[in-house]
């Protein structure tokens, strides 16, 4: 295995240092402008690297990413409490923090984040882990993820199934969680469909795991979302004692995307599950964004993965353009595409593939050649539209591959 893709490229010998402390920055209430108080030093780039460094530029920061690792392992309790999603990172180095916070449950969406991620943990020599590839296959795909679980066979490997037809053609040695629809309306048999629902787990038989229950719909404004999202879980136990009364009793259940893990923490009756597993699947905790910001201001977490752009025109006196685009950070339906790090009176307007126009509303636009930091609004696409990250930790630099970014072409 090449060594490259799976560490970093340091400009300086040494170790990944363990994981940090809690963040350091104090709660967060202004809902309008989120990140406000964000203090821009913090994201200061090691000297002489804004020299060096091309715009736009996906920069991370390992010690925010260690910062919001230990506070989500503190909000669950224990590492085993947590299944992340690792669409979010797609970086080598970033699953080898998770993995040194003593993280060993697993959560993807793709093949390739499959084998990326089995080839760390293989590196780390880690004989725990268990991965669920939280998708329905078809195909070649099927084969291939069977593949990666023979290869890699000290990690547990189990995929999403919807359809009892298929399950015939899912390969040893994959195990299965019936893919449930709480309203996320995306994938999974509807809550109501009892009969599909069981004809998976006996059809899944002996490789039968669990319950894969994605609430990811459940994201309203807060004051509003606990009762709704208890509302949900109450229907998720009751299927759990269904099943169990059928002979199929799951080993575990799995919920909570980011919008709604807080509130999963805070549900009381996963304590009467007994012998059941109740995980949460936050992924873009990670690196945070935005998005959750906005959604979820009390978490607490620090952006850990941000945009390096420079303006290079003022079409305007009021507007100033950056060398971001469309093919560099998410763009989503209307949503603002970002925050501009300490320049809250900077609007970013609807990008261009290549040009980001920036509205100065309280203030003069930035002169030409100034450099800027972006929050990304979603961070979870802005990472895969990236080929490499500037990885930063402390003083030191270095370049990393998003080696799980995209999708293989052919099985």
């Amino acid at each position: 295995m090449d060594d490259e893709r799976v560490r970093p490229r340091w400009s300086e010998d040494g170790r990944h240092a363990r994981p940090g402390q809690a963040p350091r920055h104090a709660a967060r209430t202004d809902s309008v402008t989120p990140f406000r108080d964000l203090d821009p030093a913090e994201y200061a780039l090691p000297a002489g690297t804004r020299e060096k460094l091309l715009s736009p530029a996906l920069v991370v920061y390992l010690d925010k990413v260690r910062e919001n690792v230990q506070r989500i392992l503190a909000y669950a309790g224990t590492p085993d409490r947590w299944r992340p999603h690792i669409k979010t990172t797609k970086i080598p180095a970033v699953y080898s923090e998770l993995i040194q916070a003593g993280v060993r449950h697993f959560k993807c969406a793709t093949t390739r984040e499959a084998r990326v991620l089995l080839e760390v943990l293989e590196e780390a020599a880690v004989q725990d882990a268990d991965l669920l590839l939280a998708y329905p296959l078809r195909g070649p795909g099927l084969e291939v993820l069977a593949g990666l679980a023979r290869k890699h066979s000290t990690t547990r490997v189990s995929l999403l199934c919807e359809d009892p037809g298929l399950i015939d053609s899912i390969p040893q040695p994959l195990s299965i969680f019936v893919d449930v629809n709480p309203g996320m309306d995306r994938t999974g048999v509807p809550l109501a469909d009892r009969d599909r629902l069981h004809a998976v787990v006996r059809g899944a038989g002996d490789r039968f795991r669990g319950i894969h229950y994605y609430d990811g719909h459940l994201h309203g404004p807060i004051e509003a979302r606990q009762d709704e999202i208890f509302a949900c879980y109450d229907l998720a136990l009751e299927l759990c004692w269904e099943l169990r009364e059928l002979g199929f009793p799951p080993e575990e259940i799995i919920t909570s995307g980011t919008p709604t893990f807080l509130h999963a923490l805070a549900y009381p009756r996963f304590r009467e599950l007994g012998n059941v597993v109740h995980r949460l699947s936050p992924g873009t905790v990670v690196f945070h964004d935005l998005r959750s910001e906005q959604e979820n201001p009390d978490l607490h977490l620090t952006p850990a993965a941000l945009l390096f752009t420079r303006v290079i025109s003022r079409p305007r006196t009021d507007l100033a353009t950056c060398d971001v685009g469309s093919k560099s950070i998410a763009t989503e339906g209307e949503h603002v595409c970002a925050f501009v790090l300490g320049h809250a009176e900077l609007e970013p307007q609807t990008p261009n593939e290549e040009h980001l126009p920036l509205r100065a509303v309280s203030a003069a636009a930035p002169d030409l050649g100034t450099e800027l930091m972006l929050v990304p609004h979603h961070v979870c696409p802005t990472v895969n539209l990236a080929e490499q990250v500037l990885l930063v930790d402390g003083e030191k630099i270095g370049t990393a591959v998003v080696t799980a970014r995209a999708h293989d072409l052919l099985a």
